[in-house]
């Protein structure tokens, strides 16, 4: 049974008469950059996410760029930054002539470790990005109270998070000073293309990103500052305004079949209850511990009242041991799996110049060996989770 990775054509077919006349509208107003499009889809957003300012952005990278960039991050400045992540997240620090500092990861999330970031300060310490990995939030309060303790930025990196909740319904990138997400197509809510949105309660930093969208114009050909071309498209906007009423829908799918994959790997013995951090020898499969604190249902065998958050399950990550051996027997099986990611910050060649401790960083390590991601989007059906699952049990039989 073929099991893909991701396939958005069902999606698509959904919303294909929406989706087809929001294009053709675009298409024949001549309007594609920036525009009543776009003005309307950040209201949207912004109501969507509890913020008071969403800004429309080219990318998710562009979106932290453009954080980093209005809080005037440059040469000589350090951000605390996770080492397990997406490239962008590190890359945009660099871009920038500053510092990246890189902390290890939480043995249950793969967040950022909030216990390690206070003896990673400096002097030259500016801000953090934390990030909101695979669709989690990261541990907001903790973070927050260093950077209140030290004077520090915050840039939440939610690009794998749209709709993501911390404690008490909190929204993720409305706790840090700017928060920063990502609609490239894999999303949750996900786009035609490149796209992202930058958010802030700040008035002062909204209008002054506002002017850094388009090169630091105002008006038009008058520059106080410098910034650049991160402008999104009427079209990426228009797609995503029809998305948005869906994507609850959509995140609640994915948590119901992550909560199956759960029940279904216990059930085979090869995992036990989701939030053991190691191996031991009754079990094969280490699973997200969050899974049980995003349920809406009731269940008899997991729940931790320590993972209050809503987990979006961009991405469906287990660890395994044997996790490139799995890895090709799945596809042997036809099922569809990535890594996210094989190579930690640290390891980068680029990042090299850091001169890094290379036995700082033990959880991100044993993530990058061991972690695979799953098939998770939400017209996944029952039995292609059970085919995953009946797969992986062959596999360690």
């Amino acid at each position: 049974m073929k099991v893909p990775l991701l396939d958005l054509k069902p999606q698509y077919h959904a919303l294909k008469q929406e989706l087809d006349a929001a294009i053709l509208k675009v298409a024949e107003s001549q309007y594609f950059i920036l525009g009543p499009e776009v003005d309307a889809f950040e209201k949207e957003m912004a109501a969507y996410i509890g913020v008071k300012h969403a800004l429309g952005i080219s990318s998710g990278t562009d979106a932290l760029l453009l954080a980093l960039m209005a809080l005037d991050i440059g040469p000589g400045d350090e951000v605390i930054v996770p080492t397990y992540s997406f490239f962008a997240t590190a890359g945009v620090v660099t871009r920038l002539h500053a510092t990246p500092v890189l902390v290890d990861s939480d043995p249950v999330t793969y967040n950022i470790d909030p216990k390690q970031i206070e003896s990673k300060i400096t002097k030259k310490t500016k801000a953090m990005m934390p990030v909101h990995l695979y669709g989690q939030s990261a541990g907001m309060d903790e973070i927050m109270n260093v950077a209140r303790a030290h004077g520090l930025h915050v840039v939440e990196d939610g690009c794998q998070a749209i709709g993501a909740q911390y404690k008490d319904g909190r929204q993720v990138g409305t706790i840090g000073d700017i928060g920063g997400f990502s609609f490239f197509p894999s999303k949750n809510l996900g786009g035609y293309g490149d796209g992202g949105l930058a958010t802030t309660n700040d008035d002062a930093l909204f209008e002054k990103m506002k002017f850094m969208r388009v090169h630091g114009m105002n008006p038009k050909y008058y520059h106080k500052m410098v910034g650049g071309n991160f402008r999104l498209d009427a079209i990426q906007a228009a797609v995503l305004r029809v998305k948005l009423p869906h994507l609850n829908t959509w995140s609640a799918g994915r948590r119901k079949n992550a909560e199956l994959y759960a029940k279904l790997f216990i059930e085979a013995g090869l995992a036990e209850s989701p939030g053991k951090t190691d191996y031991d020898a009754s079990n094969r499969v280490l699973l997200p511990r969050a899974i049980y604190a995003s349920s809406t249902t009731p269940h008899t065998y997991y729940r931790s009242p320590a993972f209050p958050n809503v987990h979006i399950f961009n991405q469906f990550i287990i660890r395994v041991k044997e996790r490139d051996a799995l890895r090709d027997f799945f596809a042997k099986k036809e099922v569809a799996t990535e890594i996210y990611y094989p190579v930690p910050f640290h390891r980068q060649e680029c990042f090299q110049y850091l001169k890094p401790d290379m036995s700082a960083y033990p959880v991100a390590d044993a993530a990058s060996t061991q972690s695979i991601a799953l098939p998770i989007f939400p017209e996944l059906s029952e039995e292609q989770i059970r085919w995953v699952v009946q797969s992986a049990a062959e596999f360690f039989a």
